[in-house]
Parts: C-alpha cells; sequence; structure tokens
C-alpha cells in the first residue's frame, strides 16, 4: 500500500507535527508533502525531523518565508494543487493551519483521501489564537479591513473540507466543530501521547508547573497573576509564539514565578514528575497533549472548565477544573487542591488511553478497514 501525508507546513513541532511523526512510525516509506519545511524552528527535535522525506512546494524558494507563512493561506489552493499524488493508495492530509487546503492535492480515481483534522482553523471561526487582535489599534483596524479575505477564506475552508472521502477528529470538541462548519461527519482518534516509563517512587516537590508555547490563548497570564497572588512557586516552561506576552508576562510576575525557557525532553518529563500539579487554563482547547503528558508522570492536573481537556482530565481523580478563566477562580481552585490528595497510578492510568501505541492501532485498524 503506497501512503502520502500531507500537511500544512512543516516548522515548530507540536501536536500536530508528532501526529505526522508517529503517522512515519506505522508506514515508514511514506512521503510527505508541505507547503513549507523549516526544520530549523523543530528545537531539540530538529535532528529527527531532518531525517524525513518531505517534499516541499514552489513556496520553499521564496525568502523570508518563515515571516510570511500566515500570509500563504491566500495561495494554499494553488499550491496544493501543485501536488500530483494520484499514484497513490492512500493519502491522509493533516490540518489546522492554512484550514482544510491539503485537501486540494491531486489524486487518482481509486485514492483514498482522508483528513485527519487537528480543527477547523481558529482564527477563521472566532477561536482564540496565539496573537490578541484587539490589544493595539492598528490590529483592530486590521481585523476590520480583513473581514472580506476571511470570509472569502471560509468560502474556501467549506470546500476544501468537502474533498476527503473520510474524516477524523483528534477529540470530541473538534468533531463538533467539524460538524458545526463542515456539516461533515467524523471519527474521533485521540492524537498520540509519549508515556514515559514509570518510576518506583517519585518524590513530589513544592512547586506548580504550567508549560507548553507560551502565548495568552494558553492562559498563562492567568496562571501568573493567580500565582503571584497565592505566594506559591510557579515554573513556566516553554518558547513562545513571536514573543507575544511575554515581557508583559514577566512584568505582572512575582519573584515566585521561575521562566526557564524551552527545556528538553528529558527536562520537560523531570519537572513534571516533581511538580505538585501541572496548570492547564487554556481557552477552548482542541484537545491538549500536555496535561496528559503530565498525567503520565504521575501529576494531577488544575485545568479550565472547557474543551478538550473535559475528555482527558477526571475530575477528583486525576485533577479538578475552575469554572472561570480569571485568576480568582484558579486560586479558588488552586486552596481547593492543596487540601486534596491524588494517586499517582490513577493519573498514569488515565493517560494511558491516549497512548502512542493505541494511535497506532486505531489508524491503522482505521485507514486499512
Amino acid at each position: 500500500m503506497k501512503v502520502a501525508i500531507v500537511h500544512d507546513y512543516l516548522k515548530e513541532y507540536g501536536g500536530a507535527e508528532r501526529v505526522v511523526e508517529t503517522l512515519l512510525e506505522i508506514w515508514p516509506d511514506a512521503d510527505i508533502y508541505t507547503s513549507v519545511f523549516l526544520p530549523e524552528y523543530a528545537g531539540p527535535h530538529r535532528k529527527r525531523v531532518e531525517k524525513w522525506k518531505v517534499h516541499t512546494s514552489c513556496l520553499q524558494n521564496i525568502p523570508l518565508k518563515a515571516k510570511l507563512i500566515s500570509m500563504f493561506r491566500f495561495v494554499a489552493p494553488l499550491v496544493f494543487r501543485g501536488f500530483d499524488l494520484s499514484d497513490y493508495d492512500i493519502v491522509i492530509t493533516s490540518t489546522a493551519g492554512t484550514y482544510t487546503s491539503p485537501n486540494f492535492v491531486k489524486i487518482g480515481k481509486k485514492t483514498k483521501l482522508i483528513c485527519y483534522c487537528h480543527t477547523p482553523p481558529r482564527y477563521l471561526y472566532g477561536y482564540p489564537v496565539a496573537n490578541d487582535w484587539t490589544n493595539s489599534w492598528w490590529r483592530r483596524i486590521l481585523l476590520f479591513l480583513g473581514r472580506i479575505p476571511m470570509y472569502l477564506l471560509r468560502k474556501l475552508d467549506f470546500k476544501a473540507a468537502q474533498l476527503p472521502d473520510y474524516f477524523i477528529a483528534n477529540s470530541k470538541e473538534v468533531a463538533g466543530r467539524i460538524k458545526k462548519f463542515y456539516k461533515r461527519d467524523s471519527t474521533v482518534i485521540y492524537p498520540p501521547v509519549e508515556i514515559p516509563k514509570a518510576e518506583n517512587s517519585i518524590k513530589k516537590e513544592n512547586y506548580y508547573l504550567i508549560g507548553g508555547r507560551v502565548s495568552r490563548h494558553k492562559g498563562h497570564d492567568i496562571a501568573i497573576k493567580a500565582f503571584t497572588k497565592l505566594g506559591l512557586p510557579l515554573k513556566v516552561f516553554g518558547g513562545t509564539f513571536a514573543s507575544y506576552g511575554l515581557d508583559q508576562f514577566k512584568k505582572d510576575a512575582g519573584s515566585n514565578i521561575e521562566f526557564l525557557g524551552e527545556v528538553s525532553e528529558e527536562e520537560k518529563w523531570e519537572l513534571m514528575r516533581h511538580a505538585k500539579a501541572f496548570i492547564f487554563p487554556s481557552e477552548k482547547e482542541d484537545f491538549g497533549i500536555i496535561p496528559v503528558e503530565a498525567m503520565a508522570t504521575g501529576t494531577p492536573v488544575i485545568a479550565l472548565e472547557q474543551g478538550g481537556q473535559l475528555e482527558t482530565v477526571v475530575a477528583g481523580k486525576t485533577g479538578i477544573f475552575f469554572e472561570e478563566r480569571t485568576p480568582e477562580s484558579l486560586i479558588n481552585a488552586v486552596k481547593k487542591f492543596e487540601k486534596m490528595k491524588f494517586n499517582s497510578q490513577d493519573c498514569i492510568t488515565q493517560a494511558k488511553k491516549f497512548s502512542k501505541s493505541r494511535f497506532k492501532r486505531e489508524i491503522a485498524e482505521y485507514i486499512t478497514k
């Protein structure tokens, strides 16, 4: 069976790219097609990513392409139509960033086109994104002027979403969005989560942890303000999206907040293992891999009560929820958490439901059925 994997663009290494990598583990001879390939932005994953067999579009030759990726979405249909994948039996598209444009690839009459949708693009349908477009007058003007092109992009997005034979959603939350915006049914297959080797005895230390890409819609500002008021130790790890908000986050932070920057995979697991709890205030999250990773190390999660985390965190058993996306609501949740006890094994058992081996099995069974 000849398989091709088509991804929007390959720049940072996040949950979507992890799905691509795991698909390659299932079908190691598969070819990857993408608009732009920038492995130098993959951080500690760069060496692995550089080994992928990647076919790029004409956009790969454009100067300053890393800064112009957001503009590529306007020509994405033409770009992906330039890939002729008629000789493949299975084409799996991985979509989120440039809407469902990878579905525009040319395929043969017998080719099965399957879309693994991480989410309909958040910026097209009013979901929070990393960049706050309301925090300055010039961005508000651009937001207003962008109404017409955004309308056209939604039209293209809907058209592209009608092309796949089948849709796979990465969560029930996303399946609902696919039904709402694309009028398509989908099968939920949760993305792969690394489950580290369990340690016999894990000593918890006196700090809380928040991590992943540092941005406002992920709720870092709320966590920093809450823990500054609480006076409890909070460690913050992860890179930033073009430094959006980082300077302000540091200004808001008390001396009990420690910014660690990007960390290696080994450092991340160590931080998670020894944290009292992982904080996850992300707004309308599509799935949320990182709280599952925290549970995989035996660490409970304090999460905002919405989005994908409702499908992964078990209230009272592997963590607790807070209702409002405010520092005050998080403060109350932390105070409640301080009085509770959690079993690390319960957290690990829950995380295993989202393991990489489970993903491989479910995807392989779905594709070959």
